[in-house]
């Protein structure tokens, strides 16, 4: 006979979303396991912004106050380590871990996060999430009228240009190569001042992910204090796709209204589900899955 642990709802990724999530089911007096690997996204990004109460507080100690709060309550648990499968059974599901673990649960809910596959461009990762930047409301008011670029090229660089260009007056956009920003693009952002750089960009000089210009191929340095980037993504974990949790066009994880996926008793929450990427919505989303698993539980036992 299994004497394996036996749950209500495992949440995998204890962070933000993880932990906001628990907390929905803690309060609801759900037994509760959640497991993290103690890696977040966000790890190397110095301060939060646009978190109401936090703003500017760093992302570590955030998580800290967060996960000893819900652990406060006594019917959640916190694991460290890797959920490396997962299963579905007839009662719900099994999760078992690197160090050969396993746990059932009724409910599983994926606040695993997304993993950036950042670009093979010197300097680059070293300034990722401290000034070389994805999101104007997250981190666009500390660079505020500071020398400003954008890397990308066609609308992406056009739509980044709009919501930067009231942030400063000296932004200029690097496409990396020919431009293929239309006519009407072009025209709007001479309009605005922006420039436009299509030399090759070769690397980032930096002091402590701090950008102090980029190398350009063929031409002089090019000083800036903060760039903007889009970079590709893929979910961080598998274990969705092997449950048969389908993703939208984009790469997020398909939810329903109640936060769950394309397949049955699998829920989710974070960066796995939206492009909204923040500290604030990954909490939102949380609280929004745990109170839907909740939901689901009251539904089936009532």
């Amino acid at each position: 006979m299994d004497s394996s642990p036996s749950f209500d709802a495992i949440i995998v990724g204890g962070s933000y979303a993880g932990l906001s999530a628990a907390m929905s089911l803690g309060r609801s007096l759900r037994r509760t396991l959640i497991i993290d690997g103690g890696r977040p996204c966000n790890r190397q990004t110095p301060h939060s912004h646009n978190l109401i109460t936090q703003d500017g507080v760093a992302p570590a100690a955030i998580s800290a106050l967060a996960k000893a709060q819900t652990l406060a309550y006594t019917s959640v648990e916190f694991k460290e380590g890797l959920v490396v499968g997962a299963m579905r059974t007839e009662e719900g599901f099994v999760v078992s871990t690197n160090d050969d673990d396993s746990f059932h649960c009724r409910k599983l809910i994926f606040a695993t996060g997304i993993k950036d596959e950042l670009p093979q461009l010197p300097g680059f990762a070293e300034c990722w999430g401290i000034t070389a930047i994805h999101c104007p409301y997250c981190h666009g008011y500390e660079v505020r009228g500071l020398p400003t670029g954008i890397l990308g090229n066609g609308d992406y660089a056009y739509h980044m240009s709009m919501m930067v260009r009231n942030l400063t007056e000296d932004l200029t956009v690097f496409t990396g190569g020919p431009s293929t920003l239309s006519q009407d693009q072009t025209e709007g952002l001479a309009r605005q001042g922006i420039l436009i750089n299509e030399q090759r960009v070769t690397a980032i000089n930096h002091e402590a992910g701090q950008i102090q210009s980029l190398e350009l191929e063929g031409a002089p340095p090019s000083s800036l204090a903060a760039l903007y980037a889009y970079v590709p993504f893929q979910q961080s974990s598998p274990l969705p796709a092997q449950l048969g949790c389908a993703l939208t066009e984009q790469g997020y994880l398909e939810l329903n209204m109640f936060a769950e996926t394309t397949s049955p008793g699998v829920y989710a929450c974070g960066d796995n589900m939206t492009m909204f990427r923040s500290v604030a919505q990954a909490i939102a989303s949380g609280s929004t899955a745990g109170a839907m698993v909740n939901r689901a539980l009251v539904m089936e036992d009532f």
